[in-house]
């Protein structure tokens, strides 16, 4: 079981850091050579991604890379899947991003350095699932001292919100979710990103952030080649970027989605990065970059022909110069004999994959005749888990969150018990009791619930996710975002960066008993499920996904592949996914649907294809994962197929 800090802290941004030490001036060198080769490399990279099989008997076979720069590299492999071997390892849904990281990496820095490094790039080629504009996760571990740490980037909401944000006031209910709430200024929360970035590196790196941002300012700069992807997330969403003149500029030229092969540059973003890495967090947080965002917010800039109302939020330059991270300890549950951290509230991540690990604690799980029964209770651990996250997750500076309660076994073995081995649930299952003024586990006298409550789902399934082990073992799980595809819709003018949609992650209809009510100053809850498993003391497994409330059930499938049902990880990665979150149907990608709805119709489990209302794409996540076996090999896997395939690289690969 976890104890996470009761006592978790905010810290301000660290202002004063300079590049001093030889070691830095030469690092420097390094990095600008390593890029500028970077920058040359060629085209077809882009199309050489290898993958790995994958599934419970089969799977996904290889799929292209994704967002690899332009020019000729000499015919060196940039996008593959996965890579094994040793010194440092890499792994996102990006070529040019997890390249990035790698040459940090192999020119000495440390897995934040890294991780940070590969964050800043992922804004780049990435642009509708992460960035300045956003916020995140981020789980460290640090090998010399053994303990994990966490920083809390969530976004929050401005000072100025009220309960009836969400209500349009010519009518009195709540704005439609998709695409009027979502497209505006009052989805927009505070960012955290920047921040996050600025601590990671004063606490954990070896480097200062002007340095580390140097390889996205250059690759802003140079560009990146347009993939089906990049150009299918943005015909996605043409509608609402037509709405915002600036954003319709940058990234609908000429009133369409670049196309497929055509270099995509974003000289706005490499200046504002170029800002930032001269003058520090402030340059974001303070000054006239900080009053452009708030007046964005707060004066969306529509078009007069568009049909959306894009209603104004109130976020104000004090705001932005108020926004600090929360570092916490993290979340922990024993499974298996391994440890397996994760993000404590305000995201729901960590609580939600340890409870639902605890539960299945209960049964072994096998493949082969006994794949049927294994599925089953994988989808019923996680439809009570997510029972109670929707019950009593929130923010626990405004939410008395009972976080231990939630993660001891004796909680999850008052769940397990209202299982029925045989028989899909009645969903919406309800939450658990819990004696929340005391804390514990209240009396159960059998395993009969209480009735249920359904909460809405908030949360869209873009954001990013990439991981990092360094020579030294130490590690990064990272999850960042923007929340939907796209996020908000809305451009920073002549900055080159979208902004979150993340309020929209709050419940849109205010409630005083839901611990996800929209308040000022409040992070809303998160999926976002950042996890590093330790065997022994040691890194064993870092993972991690976008995708909305999927990722807790991608990571938590993912481990159990992995785990439990003797898959290697990249099979793990690649087999296709189901996502059960408390609703009566199950929502599954295809490929799972044809396999498996045979060996789970027995148990009443009903299957429905997944999809999503941004994406043309019926994928459940996009993880990014790796492994460290005993001996210190070290096995990067990103996707083969989904999101048109990621890429995990190694220092130095095995031949």
């Amino acid at each position: 079981m976890t104890v996470p800090s009761a006592q978790a802290h905010t810290r301000t941004r660290n202002r004063n850091r300079t590049t001093t030490g030889g070691r830095r001036i030469a690092f420097s060198t390094a990095i600008a050579v390593a890029v500028a080769s970077l920058l040359t490399a060629a085209p077809a990279a882009a199309g050489w991604g290898s993958g790995s099989g994958g599934g419970y008997g089969g799977g996904a076979g290889g799929g292209p890379g994704h967002g690899t720069p332009g020019g000729d590299h000499g015919g060196e492999q940039l996008s593959q899947s996965t890579s094994v071997g040793t010194g440092g390892a890499v792994s996102s849904v990006d070529a040019a991003a997890s390249q990035v990281g790698l040459e940090v990496l192999r020119l000495g820095g440390n897995a934040a350095d890294a991780a940070v490094a590969t964050a800043a790039a992922l804004g780049v080629t990435e642009p509708y699932s992460a960035g300045i504009g956003g916020g995140g996760y981020f789980v460290y571990y640090d090998a010399e001292t053994g303990e994990v740490s966490t920083i809390d980037g969530r976004e929050t909401a401005p000072a100025g919100i009220t309960p009836d944000a969400f209500v349009d006031p010519a009518t009195s209910a709540p704005y439609r979710f998709t695409p009027e709430l979502v497209s505006s200024g009052v989805s927009v929360g505070v960012p955290g990103t920047l921040a996050t970035w600025d601590a990671a590196l004063e606490n954990f790196g070896t480097q200062p952030l002007g340095l580390i941002l140097a390889p996205s300012i250059l690759l802003a700069a140079h560009g990146f080649e347009v993939d089906e992807t990049f150009r299918s997330q943005t015909l996605d969403n043409k509608e609402r970027f037509a709405a915002f003149p600036d954003t319709a500029e940058l990234f609908l030229p000429g009133g369409d989605a670049p196309q497929v092969g055509t270099t995509f540059r974003n000289p706005d973003l490499a200046k504002t990065l170029s800002l930032i890495a001269l003058k520090g967090p402030d340059a974001f947080y303070g000054g006239a970059l900080a009053a452009e965002i708030a007046d964005v917010v707060q004066n969306p800039r529509i078009d007069p022909a568009s049909a959306l109302p894009a209603p104004a939020g109130t976020m104000t330059t004090e705001d932005l110069a108020n926004y600090a991270v929360i570092e916490q300890e993290p979340t922990q549950v024993s499974y298996r004999g391994l440890d397996v951290y994760g993000m404590a509230p305000s995201s729901s991540g960590g609580t939600t994959v340890g409870e639902a690990l605890n539960i299945l604690e209960n049964v072994e799980l096998t493949s082969g005749e006994g794949l049927g029964q294994s599925l089953h209770y994988f989808l019923e651990a996680s439809a009570h888990a997510f029972a109670d996250r929707g019950a009593y997750l929130g923010d626990p500076a405004f939410v008395d969150v009972p976080t231990e309660t939630l993660l001891s076994q004796e909680f999850a073995d008052t769940r397990f018990c209202a299982i029925n081995p045989d028989q899909a649930s009645q969903r919406p299952v309800a939450a658990g009791v819990i004696d929340t003024a005391g804390g514990g586990v209240a009396d159960v006298v059998d395993c009969t619930a209480p009735e249920a409550v359904e909460y809405p789902e908030t949360e869209n399934v873009a954001t990013t996710h990439l991981s990092v082990v360094d020579r030294e073992g130490n590690a990064v799980a990272y999850t960042l975002t923007i929340e939907q595809t796209g996020g908000s819709g809305m451009t920073v003018p002549n900055r080159g960066f979208l902004l979150n949609n993340e309020l929209t992650d709050f419940s849109t209809v205010y409630n005083a008993e839901d611990p996800n009510r929209i308040e000022p100053g409040k992070r809303p809850r998160s999926s976002m499920s950042p996890t590093i498993v330790l065997e022994d003391g040691s890194v064993r497994f870092v993972l991690g996904s976008p995708g909305g409330a999927t990722i807790i059930t991608t990571v938590l499938q993912i481990l159990m592949n992995r785990i439990d049902l003797g898959m290697t990880l990249p099979e793990a990665v690649a087999a296709p996914r189901a996502s059960q979150r408390n609703a009566p149907n199950t929502p599954a990608e295809p490929a799972f649907i044809e396999a498996y709805s045979g060996i789970l119709a027995p148990f009443g489990q009903q299957l429905v294809p997944s999809g999503d209302s941004f994406s043309s794409a019926a994928e459940i996540g996009a993880a990014a994962a790796i492994e460290v076996d005993p001996s210190g090999t070290m096995t990067a896997v990103a996707e083969p197929v989904r999101r048109g395939g990621g890429t995990g690289l190694v220092v130095y690969e095995q031949r």
